[in-house]
This record gives structure tokens, sequence and C-alpha cells, in this order.
């Protein structure tokens, strides 16, 4: 099913149980559970929340008395990590519906997954596994695509991997293959930012280059993260997204450039292990805000002068 015409943004039924919270050139982060008395305690209503479908899956208990609170005060993007659309199988329709009741239950104003597989038969990885960019691949993903869509009655934002192997079967490049799936699906795009530097770096590319080809028209979010430095067998430099630390500087750079391009879209921090206190995460949400805002205030300076 073809999403086309759908926008990826907030979307409140009638019977909605939240109010309504605006998500446009907003700067968020990963919720974390320990942050909660913190957020409570800063009493600002700024900014949005992201959190990882497949801690909520359960029908109930803390996690979701979390959510909740969180829910309404502040827009929340559902971010899914173990759908597998990449993968060669069907989707597993059990954690499909889990997903959907998710997206019911909470209404975020953002849905997205990882264009990755992770999960072989009855195996589940723990990790996010790329895939070749072929014709027949694009058709797999994209009916794996529409069938998620279809199932949860709204487009996704579909993810950009960062990845450490190239195959040699691909037969096109990474953004021309991301580009069939939004023509063949319209979905929305995930950008994110922090693995077009780390796949730059790994496979020794130019990451300008690279966003200069990324259908950004078609960009709903973006993430920042960090990434840690290891060496390969051969002693070059490896980059492996991590996210335990804070957003590097040539990271901002790239962002500073991709927001001028795109306009202010809503930017999400992730930061998922050695997580810091609070404060420190909200710093980095603050940073990412004031690029936003100064490109945001650039725009209206432009229109206002044009008028």
């Amino acid at each position: 099913m073809k999403m086309n015409g759908l926008a990826p943004t907030s979307r409140v039924s009638k019977t909605s149980r939240f109010p309504a919270h605006p998500i446009a050139g907003l700067a968020g982060t990963s919720f974390k559970h320990q942050h909660l008395q913190g957020i409570i305690a800063g009493g600002s209503k700024d900014g949005f929340f992201e959190v990882h479908a497949e801690n909520y899956m359960g029908a109930g208990g803390p996690p979701h008395d979390a959510l909740t609170k969180i829910r309404r005060d502040y827009p929340v993007s559902l971010h899914g990590v173990c759908m597998s659309i990449g993968g060669p199988r069907p989707l597993d329709k059990v954690h499909l519906g889990r997903f959907k009741a998710l997206v019911d239950r909470y209404e975020p104003a953002l849905v997205s997954e990882h264009l990755a597989w992770s999960t072989h038969d009855t195996t589940y990885y723990n990790d996010l596994l790329p895939l070749p960019y072929t014709p027949a691949t694009v058709s797999r993903v994209a009916d794996h695509i529409d069938e998620m869509q279809e199932t949860i009655g709204r487009p996704i934002l579909l993810e950009n991997p960062s990845t450490y192997v190239l195959f040699a079967e691909s037969t096109m490049s990474e953004t021309d293959f991301i580009r069939a799936l939004v023509r063949r699906t319209g979905c929305g795009l995930l950008l994110d930012v922090n693995n077009i530097f780390v796949s730059a770096t790994n496979h020794d590319y130019s990451a300008l280059s690279h966003l200069a080809d990324f259908p950004v028209e078609h960009v709903g979010e973006i993430h920042l993260a960090g990434h840690a430095e290891q060496e390969d067998d051969e002693g070059d430099l490896l980059l492996i997204d991590s996210h335990d630390g804070p957003v590097a500087d040539a990271v901002w750079k790239l962002f500073d450039v991709v927001i001028g391009r795109c306009g202010p879209l809503p930017t999400l921090i992730e930061w998922d292990s050695d997580i810091p206190d609070w404060p420190v995460l909200k710093a980095e949400a603050a940073a990412a805000q004031a690029i936003l805002d100064r490109h945001a205030d650039s725009l209206f300076g432009k229109a206002h002068a044009a008028g």
C-alpha cells in the first residue's frame, strides 16, 4: 500500500487521550526511566521524547506508567528496532500487532523503523544487520514497509543504516536504494546524521557527497548520536555507532549543513548506554535546538524580507 499524501506528522484522533503537541522544529532526547523525576522537576514542556517500541510491548507495569506521564506533557516518537524490515522472511505478525497496539495507545507524533534485518528463522540477533542494495531487495523491503504501514494505518519513517561491510552483489548506491523505497511505498525517511558519518569514515567516502545525494525532501526526523573509535584488523580507524557519548564535532557540522538544506526538522539525541545524568542529555538537546532555532530565524528573516 503506497502511503503517498499521508505525512508522517502528529496525528491525534477526536477521541485522543492526550493533548495535541506540535513537534515541528523541536529537539528531543531518548527517554530513559532514570530521568523521569528530573524531567518532571524541571517543569519545562519543551522538546519531545523518543522510545524504543520493544521496551513497551508488555501490557502494563512501571514502563507504561512512566511513558504515560511523559506522553501527557510531551510529543513522543516511537522507534522500532526489531521489525527486521530488511529480512528475507515475512514480518512477525505478533510483533507487528504489538507495535500497532503501541501506536494506538500512545498516538506518537512520529513512527520509525530501521533499514536492517535482525532475525533468521527462530534466531533473534541483538544487532541491526546490513543488506545488499539490489532491485530484488528493494521489492522485498518495500513489501514489508507496505505491510507495516497498512497494519498501523499511517506512514513510517525509514532510518538509514550505519554500515561496516559492503556487499559485492550490490548494484545500487545506498541513496538510490532508499530513493526507490520511498517511491515504491510512500514512506518518509529518518536521517541519522551520525550513521552517515560513521559509514563514510568506515568506507572512505565523503559524508558531504553522500548527503548531497540523499533524498532530503522526504526526511521527517533527524537522529544525532555519539560514536566510538576502534581499529579494524588492519589497524585502520573503525567507527562504531555506539550511542554512548556526546555528539562529535564533525557530526554537529554535518547536522548544520543538513538543517541549512532541509529547514528545522524534529531532531532527536540518542544516548542508549553509559547514560549520563539528565542535565547532560538535556544540554545535548539544547545544542541541537540552538541550531534549529538559528536556521528557523534565518528562514523567517528571508521570508520577511521577500514579503
